[in-house]
């Protein structure tokens, strides 16, 4: 008895085990479907470690809606670490769009990274990107904030290699500073907003991009500050600033000038000081070497008495003078 349970549960488990690895039920349904897959086919995809129902679905799908497909290529994406659902959704909606695109630059887009059925949709359907907010200056000085609407379409030639949409978004904003830039006054921009899309449409931005432009719409300008007028206050705060050093330079120049004078007067009056002290030694000598009678003397002590009297009566009329 127990040996009869033994039996019975190998065989279940060894007919789920042939279930799981010759799926059946899988293959009938792609037979009825118009699928040409072989049992083994099957087989060797679950060996492989590959969803024969993924396979199988993704390829009834892609007959029913007419593509010429083959499961080598869909195990083989797969393999490759591919995303054969979005794939073939991709081609079918590229198909219906009368879109040119085969399943190799499908799976090729797929394997870069980018979701090959949202760029075809793209390309179907154009895309709005809205800028950030670009500050410009035009030659007048006053600064502009303008905001812009890119319509872009997926380029599907392009998806593999070519930029993304931080691109887009740079060049257009370096095309709405060069605009404005170029523009004598502000007030230009502002009534003819059209012409910076005119310009930044001319400039060809969307080249090794994965998008093309379609139009560039300026959705908003705003008035900034007036850099001119702030550029010229800081240049005329850096000329006072020089000027100041200057006349600080001048002064200080001055002081030491000043103070070289007063140190050549106070060396002058120590010269006349020692020069008015020598006189009497020097009269002393004269008297003894006989240069100098003793009535010359008497005469210059007479000539110098009169002249201080003359200068202190000189010095007392004006004091009087002033007085009255």
């Amino acid at each position: 008895m127990q040996d009869t349970l033994i039996l019975m549960i190998s065989v279940v488990v060894a007919f789920f085990v042939f279930l799981y690895f010759v799926p059946v039920n899988l293959w009938i349904t792609a037979i009825f479907s118009g699928v040409r897959v072989g049992l083994f086919d099957l087989v060797f995809m679950r060996i492989r470690k590959v969803p024969p129902s993924l396979i199988v679905g993704s390829m009834i799908t892609a007959t029913k809606a007419g593509l010429n497909i083959t499961t080598a290529d869909l195990e083989t994406h797969y393999l490759a670490s591919g995303h054969v659902p979005s794939v073939i959704k991709a081609l079918i909606s590229a198909d219906k769009a009368n879109i040119a695109l085969t399943f190799k630059q499908a799976a090729a887009i797929d394997l870069a990274g980018r979701d090959v059925f949202e760029a075809v949709q793209i390309s179907v359907n154009p895309q709005v990107i809205n800028t950030p907010p670009v500050t410009a200056v035009s030659q007048d000085g006053i600064q502009l904030v303008v905001k812009a609407r890119v319509t872009v379409r997926a380029s599907i030639a392009q998806l593999v290699g070519g930029a993304g949409e931080e691109t887009i978004l740079a060049r257009v904003g370096e095309g709405i500073v060069t605009s404005i830039g170029s523009s004598a006054s502000h007030k230009e921009v502002l009534e003819n907003p059209d012409k910076i899309s005119k310009l930044v449409l001319s400039k060809g931005l969307d080249s090794g991009t994965a998008f093309e432009i379609l139009s560039i719409d300026i959705a908003d300008i705003d008035i900034g500050e007036n850099i001119g007028a702030k550029l010229q206050i800081e240049q005329a705060n850096a000329e006072l600033r020089v000027a100041e050093a200057r006349a600080e330079e001048r002064r200080a120049m001055a002081v030491a000038v000043e103070q070289e004078m007063k140190a050549k007067a106070q060396s002058s009056r120590a010269m006349v000081i020692e020069a008015e002290a020598m006189i009497p030694l020097a009269i002393a000598e004269a008297l003894r070497s006989g240069n100098l009678g003793l009535m010359d003397y008497y005469r210059m002590q007479n000539l110098q008495a009169d002249t201080d009297m003359r200068e202190t009566i000189a010095h007392g009329s004006k004091e009087a003078k002033k007085l009255n």
